[in-house]
């Protein structure tokens, strides 16, 4: 035998597509039994004041016939009859052609219980009357043996209306947990085909249904994508390819002319330039490589951050040849971290390279600790109108000057050097690697850049 599936209330989440399925069965059962149970009691309540009105008329003429003309008819079971002007005040209030029902307190021999009064009113030959009935008091089958069977039956009927409410729920809560499952299958199996690397998804592409759709859809929209990647794989090892042979050359001609020039100090300075900048440009193009490649397939030396971030401010101190900028490197050990130096490099030295140029007067301060590394200058600072630029490509701040004449304001821009992709490089660095990378404006003017590596 099968067993029921289970149901954990505590787990239920509305937002999940198989419990609004099962909700759905759910509240769809309590409105359909809502509704029968409504029929149900608006036919009981239609019969049961046809019944009572018949009996009552009935009881009336019987005793018209057999006393007269009375003021007031009592009849066994529980039925009296007023003429209109000697019924009790509060059910001249109330009574209307149409039968209603009130509850009352009667005395019985075991003491006061509740129970229903039936009553209308109704008018024959000029004369008004108010006809009454006493419900729970023991009918004569052989007074009216509809009504005694329908007072019987009604207790019978609305027991087996609970009973068939309880069994809807129960059924309808079982049936979603099966249906719900079949409905959402489709939905698992394109899941877990596009979970396994897109070997199943064609599986389900021919089918002719919603799901055969999105499966289409996805299957087209991953060749587009692998189509695309291929593309920029290709793009990248060619430009790597092409330009290491013009770079090489270059390194090797910088060297030879190095080594004609050193009796010529100015003219060396010249040449050392070359062969670093050629130099630099070969590891930004391995380290542009090592992003072009899937993270999980580089391999992760311990590098030491110290190192880095003193080669780094080395080779990078040219840019405060001219300027009062000091820097200063914290760190109350050496700390290391599993990570490609090229890559670490790279994010290291565009944010000192950032801060240096940016900076004019102050100092420029990197941190070092157990867990993230940090670039604090005293620059310019980054206006809030480009925060939400801050890591796009291309978007790159300008560093204004005013000069305040006495007729007019002069105002011009003096741009630094740069391509505006630094930070954005360092971003999809930290991407990459699964770092974080987070800015703060300084209270005193700069900011400060924290790379997080643990």
């Amino acid at each position: 035998m099968m067993p029921l599936p289970s149901f954990n209330l505590a787990s239920f989440n509305i937002t999940s597509i198989v419990n609004k399925f099962r909700l759905s069965y759910f509240v769809f059962a309590i409105l359909l039994c809502a509704t029968f149970v409504s029929i149900f009691m608006y036919a009981e309540t239609r019969m049961e004041q046809e019944l009572v009105k018949a009996r009552l008329l009935q009881q009336l003429e019987l005793s018209q016939e057999k006393e007269g003309e009375q003021s007031i008819y009592s009849a066994d079971p529980g039925i009296k009859i007023y003429r209109y002007d000697s019924a009790p005040d509060d059910l001249k209030a109330l009574a209307t052609k149409t039968v209603q029902e009130t509850s009352v307190t009667v005395n019985t021999k075991t003491g006061a219980s509740n129970t229903n009064l039936h009553f209308f009113a109704y008018t024959q030959g000029g004369q008004a009357y108010i006809l009454t009935y006493l419900e729970d008091t023991e009918l004569v089958m052989a007074n009216y043996p509809v009504l005694a069977i329908f007072e019987q039956l009604e207790d019978i009927f609305a027991n087996a209306l609970r009973v068939a409410v309880i069994l809807s729920l129960l059924i309808a809560i079982v049936f979603s947990q099966f249906s719900s499952r079949q409905i959402t299958k489709p939905l698992l199996d394109l899941k877990k085909a596009v979970e396994t690397d897109h070997h199943n998804l064609t599986e389900l592409t021919h089918l002719p249904s919603e799901v055969g759709v999105l499966a289409r859809a996805i299957d087209e929209k991953n060749k587009n994508l692998e189509q695309y990647l291929k593309r920029e794989q290709l793009f990248t090892g060619d430009v790597s390819h092409e330009l290491r042979t013009p770079l090489t050359i270059i390194m090797g001609a910088s060297e030879i002319l190095a080594s004609q020039l050193a009796h010529d100090s100015h003219l060396s300075e010249f040449t050392n330039r070359i062969s670093t900048t050629a130099k630099e440009t070969s590891e930004i193009i391995s380290a542009l490589l090592l992003l072009s490649r899937a993270p999980e397939k580089l391999d992760a030396p311990q590098t030491s951050i110290n190192n880095t971030a003193i080669n780094e401010v080395q080779r990078l101190n040219y840019l405060l040849k001219y300027k009062s900028v000091t820097c200063t490197i914290i760190a109350e050990q050496e700390y290391f971290t599993n990570v490609r130096p090229e890559l670490l490099k790279m994010a290291l030295g565009n944010l000192i390279k950032n801060a240096f140029q940016y900076t004019d007067d102050g100092e420029v301060i990197i941190t070092i600790d157990s867990d993230k590394i940090v670039v604090t200058d005293t620059g310019l600072g980054i206006p809030e109108s480009m925060m939400p630029l801050l890591y796009e490509r291309f978007e790159r701040l300008e560093h204004s000057n005013t000069d305040d004449d006495s007729s007019t304001d002069k105002a011009f821009s003096n741009k630094v050097e740069g391509s505006g992709l630094g930070l954005s490089i360092v971003q999809r660095i930290m991407t990459h690697m699964g770092w974080e990378l987070t800015h703060q404006a300084n209270a005193t003017g700069g900011s400060t850049f924290s790379i997080y590596y643990r």
